[in-house]
């Protein structure tokens, strides 16, 4: 089995290293006969240091001049060669624990993809609960947070990948499709639950309470006109790090 991992990156010279060094420590902590892997950074047309520290680290780098998540995780993804695509945040650190219960699901032979749920440090009560609300959605509909998804290649090729239609919440569209591409054959799409993926708190260190209320009531309010509009999606794209 071949994984591929998928790490859309922009502007992201403080966290990246990180995040390629828990990729690299979980995958040797679960090194096996037959598995192999390959890591795959996408510059999502950074200003920074992002690319050198990437190539650095010994991952591969590709480009992708438009800023856009979906189509940088598509960009990625299209270069890939594994039977299984891993997509993570730069933001966010896996563990071998987390990495263990993928190889599972994938052994297992009965899932098309998964997710997981997540975990921040630090919080306040009010960025908490809004992560434990996602994640009782999440898990209720088994929809993937953007932070981590995981699925067959083939799947993903078959539904045509993550939709560029929309600035945000295309994961979601994308575990709606797998599962539907997976009922064909009897899989699931599950959530993980047992290892949280651990991600960057951040944005509620950069963002108001305010502004992230905002960003959520506009999304809730008129879902589509929001999301397919990048100027009205500010806290995933004003580039604040």
């Amino acid at each position: 089995m071949h994984l591929s991992i998928i790490i859309p990156a922009f502007n992201e010279e403080r966290l990246i290293e990180r995040c390629l060094q828990s990729i690299s420590t979980s995958l040797v902590a679960n090194l096996t006969s037959g598995f192999t892997s390959e890591i795959i950074v996408v510059d999502n047309n950074s200003t920074d240091n992002t690319a050198t520290l990437a190539r650095q680290a010994g991952a591969q780098l590709v480009f992708e001049p438009i800023n856009q998540i979906g189509r940088a995780r598509n960009t990625g993804a299209a270069e890939a060669t594994g039977d299984w695509l891993l997509f993570l945040d730069a933001d966010s650190l896996i563990t071998p624990e987390l990495l263990g219960d993928i190889l599972r699901m994938i052994q297992d032979g009965k899932n098309v993809g998964c997710g997981c749920t997540l975990r921040m440090q630090g919080i306040p009560w009010w960025a908490n609960l809004i992560l434990q609300l996602w994640m009782g959605a999440s898990i209720l509909f088994r929809w993937a947070s953007g932070a981590m998804l995981v699925c067959r290649s083939d799947a993903f090729r078959d539904v045509g990948g993550f939709t560029q239609e929309l600035y945000a919440a295309e994961e979601i569209r994308l575990s709606k499709q797998l599962k539907q591409w997976g009922r064909q054959g009897g899989l699931h799409f599950t959530i993980l639950t047992q290892h949280p993926l651990e991600t960057s708190a951040r944005k509620v260190a950069l963002y108001s309470v305010g502004e992230i209320a905002g960003q959520i009531l506009r999304v809730m309010l008129h879902p589509r006109r929001t999301l397919q509009d990048k100027k009205q999606l500010s806290v995933l794209y004003d580039g604040r790090r």
